[in-house]
């Protein structure tokens, strides 16, 4: 049996690729830093329980991140200096796409991770996906206070976390693969449109408004750096999430 670290285990991520490890018959340490049922404890920052949560640990998976990011690239290097020690075999990251061209602190961050990661000496994959349906129903849920629904004037490709997950799962279980073929959800809509989704849903009257905006960071999403070119991996759509996530709460 393989016995695999989760870091980040109880996020929206980390969650259900929890459960599929274990479905998959992996030895799950949950690492968090809070204790109870399930849970290792550790402190990715701190380094408290780090050494003890990677003993005798085959996968260590990377999904932590911290509030808005605070901390991610310290808790990275801590991170992979413990796995070195430990003589983990297998490091598997979670990235996002467009780092490279969206100069967002938090992408930045993430670019930086990426590069420790390949000069760790540890054998690794990284993962990149699209931003998750649950991140672009935050993104209209958090206006609730407004009168309309404002929506950024580009393109998003939303994946569904639970397929994240499932990718995930399928990483920690075979080699080291380096950087895997980002993934993204099965359509590329304007932002205006999952909106006018979302709003059906919810039974919102707000009428949505686009939003253009100047800058690098807009730039670069009009420029679809956001969105996976070609086949699209996820099967479930933003309206099939929404289905589920507003229909659970009435």
């Amino acid at each position: 049996m393989t016995t695999t670290l989760v870091t980040g285990s109880t996020g929206t991520l980390g969650k259900p690729t929890v459960i599929r490890l274990r479905a998959a018959g992996h030895d799950v340490r949950a690492l968090s830093r809070g204790s109870g049922p399930g849970l290792t404890t550790g402190d990715l920052l701190t380094g408290r329980g780090l050494g003890d949560a990677l003993t005798d640990v085959d996968t260590v998976l990377h999904l932590a991140t911290g509030r808005r990011g605070k901390g991610d690239v310290e808790a990275a290097r801590a991170l992979l200096e413990a796995a070195t020690d430990a003589g983990v075999r297998h490091l598997v990251l979670i990235s996002i796409v467009g780092i490279d061209d969206i100069p967002l602190g938090y992408y930045r961050d993430k670019v930086v991770i990426e590069r420790l990661v390949r000069e760790s000496g540890l054998p690794f994959s990284i993962l990149r996906a699209t931003q998750f349906h649950s991140f672009v129903e935050a993104l209209f849920t958090t206006q609730r206070a407004l009168p309309v629904v404002a929506a950024p004037a580009f393109r998003l490709q939303p994946i569904s976390v639970e397929e994240v997950a499932d990718r995930l799962v399928a990483l920690a279980g075979g080699p080291a693969a380096g950087r895997v073929p980002d993934i993204g959800g099965p359509e590329q809509r304007d932002v205006a449109d999952l909106a006018r989704l979302w709003t059906r849903a919810t039974g919102s009257r707000r009428p949505v408004v686009p939003l253009s905006l100047p800058g690098k960071v807009f730039a670069g999403y009009r420029a679809g750096s956001a969105m996976v070119p070609g086949p699209a991996y996820g099967r479930l759509s933003f309206a099939d999430h929404l289905a589920g996530s507003v229909g659970s709460r009435r």
